[in-house]
């Protein structure tokens, strides 16, 4: 069994846009920009032997507010320069009934039984409380990285931490 690290998109891989303490996806290529140390974190996280993973809703795709091919666009520039296995994706809105949407664990469970991963050995890093109750559901320690958000969290975190940086320290520290 292997172990992974699951990433979610928008405040982990790359920088949300932020309006009145809430965060939002990038619209474009050209609102997309890196969370600052991704690269270098992501890299000694597979030095340390896990897989990482990207799980991440989308649903303005479902609510016809952005275009699938522009998420896929931007997906593409995420694998190209990150060493990431797979990305998932829930296009669905908050009112569909899907398995897939977090915080239900569904993308977790779909990586988990693709690539035979051992949930228990692996981590979830969000920046929502709908990551980590999607992490925990899983049954995936999970890190919360905080940017004070005006959102709270509905179950705690195994970490709390300020900075993608502090990351590859507690996972390659596991």
């Amino acid at each position: 069994m292997n172990r992974a690290v699951f990433l979610d998109r928008d405040g982990v891989i790359n920088q949300a846009l932020v309006r009145n303490r809430l965060p939002f996806s990038p619209a474009n290529a050209a609102e997309f920009k890196w969370v600052e140390g991704i690269h270098a974190v992501s890299q000694q996280i597979v030095s340390s032997g896990f897989d990482i993973f990207c799980v991440t809703n989308q649903p303005d795709v479902g609510r016809g507010l952005q275009e699938r091919a522009v998420v896929e666009v931007l997906h593409q520039m995420v694998q190209d320069e990150l060493p990431i296995k797979k990305i998932y994706v829930c296009y669905h809105d908050g009112a569909s009934p899907c398995d897939c949407r977090k915080p239900k664990p569904g993308l977790l469970l779909q990586a988990a039984e693709e690539f035979e991963l051992e949930l228990a050995k692996s981590w979830l890093v969000g920046d929502r409380w709908k990551d980590i109750d999607a992490g925990k559901a899983a049954g995936c320690r999970t890190i919360f990285l905080d940017y004070d958000y005006d959102e709270k969290l509905r179950s705690p975190p195994n970490h709390v931490i300020g900075s993608i940086h502090e990351v590859a320290d507690l996972i390659c520290s596991s």
